[in-house]
């Protein structure tokens, strides 16, 4: 299926999981968007519930510059809770303002085809290809893509052939933005944007200085994939937005031009 009908009017919106049940607004403006002609995908995290649930089972979470850490019990968590529990309520609460969603993972039609990552973070892994054609089928039919970053390992090493893997959220969402010629991507974050060293807003970055920024440290923890996501996103002269997730109707007033949280690009 061609891309092109998808490039123009395509916004994919990455919902952090640390601010999930805080931005009913996020949700609204995603089934307006879809209503006025646009083409909405959803991407979504599901960091601080899968961390509870491995608090539950006396699992200490593990990060390593913003990824988490997932060895094989983890990685049941992770599907559960990504694939399962937060990817079905957002449906629900979708449907529930008039939405047409369809909740799907990356493991669905073999979208994000994937290898591991570093092998010191178990099956966490980064994205090879991307198959678009189960998103763009779900476009052509009418729903609003909601999509969970779990991913298939594509590789021949025995150990995790075939294996489901933990993809970061942020980077699931630049590799499809890419992928589908996204024309911007917003990130609905717990934090008014990118910050300097003062802890003072930074409106717009170039590549340049989101580079320098990550390479002095400024830039650090779970910001790092989200700026890594921007600058990969860029080759289609798209635009990208972190934005704080939690202020009412942040998503539209981002979209409709007024200046809010950090612009890359």
């Amino acid at each position: 299926m061609s891309k092109e009908p998808f490039s123009n009017g395509t916004i994919v919106v990455k919902i952090g999981g640390s601010t999930l049940g805080e931005h009913d607004t996020t949700l609204k403006d995603v089934v307006s968007l879809r209503e006025e002609g646009y083409n909405p995908v959803v991407v979504h995290g599901g960091g601080k519930t899968i961390s509870d649930w491995m608090a539950a089972q006396n699992i200490r979470p593990v990060f390593r510059n913003g990824l988490r850490v997932t060895d094989g019990d983890s990685l049941q968590i992770v599907v559960a809770v990504l694939g399962g529990l937060i990817n079905k309520q957002l449906v629900a609460e979708m449907r529930a303002i008039g939405a047409n969603a369809l909740g799907m993972s990356g493991a669905d039609g073999g979208m994000l085809a994937s290898r591991v990552k570093d092998p010191g973070l178990g099956f966490v892994g980064e994205v090879v290809s991307v198959n678009t054609l189960p998103i763009e089928s779900a476009l052509c039919a009418g729903f609003i893509p909601v999509i969970a970053p779990v991913g298939i390992c594509s590789s021949d090493d025995p150990e995790y052939h075939n294996s489901l893997l933990n993809i970061n959220a942020d980077t699931a969402a630049g590799e499809i933005a890419r992928a589908l010629g996204a024309e911007k991507m917003v990130f609905m974050t717990d934090v008014e944007g990118v910050l300097d060293r003062n802890r003072r807003l930074i409106p717009r970055l170039t590549v340049q200085q989101a580079t320098r920024l990550s390479n002095s440290g400024t830039i650090s923890g779970g910001m790092i994939p989200k700026i890594e996501a921007c600058i990969n996103a860029l080759v289609n002269n798209s635009t990208s937005h972190i934005i704080d997730g939690r202020s009412p109707g942040a998503l539209r007033r981002s979209l409709s031009g007024e200046s809010l949280g950090t612009r890359v690009g």
